[in-house]
């Protein structure tokens, strides 16, 4: 489950960090990865979870150089799991 998520502007491009809660319990089940959504469904980037993190909970990670396309106001953030794959999302306004 996406807890948190913040975009940054960076030049043309943004950062997203994202905050996730999930149970891990090990490589059979765990977050694998998150990703950005714009309105018409075009995924903007995606993060890949290489490992579980089972100790560390919630955990944030960044993913950096994304293309927003101009006049968006909102995208969706979605999680990703290696058993029930993509989840409910969270919808985040781009900043001005």
């Amino acid at each position: 489950m996406i807890v948190g998520a913040e975009l940054v502007r960076s030049g043309e491009r943004w950062r997203a960090d994202v905050t996730v809660r999930h149970p891990d319990t090990g490589w059979e089940h765990y977050a694998d990865a998150w990703r950005i959504v714009g309105p018409d469904g075009q995924v903007l980037g995606t993060r890949t979870l290489y490992h579980p993190h089972v100790d560390e909970q919630p955990f944030t990670r960044s993913l950096t150089r994304i293309s927003i396309p101009a006049g968006t106001d909102v995208v969706e953030v979605q999680a990703h799991d290696s058993v029930h794959g993509w989840g409910a999302s969270v919808r985040v306004q781009v900043p001005d």
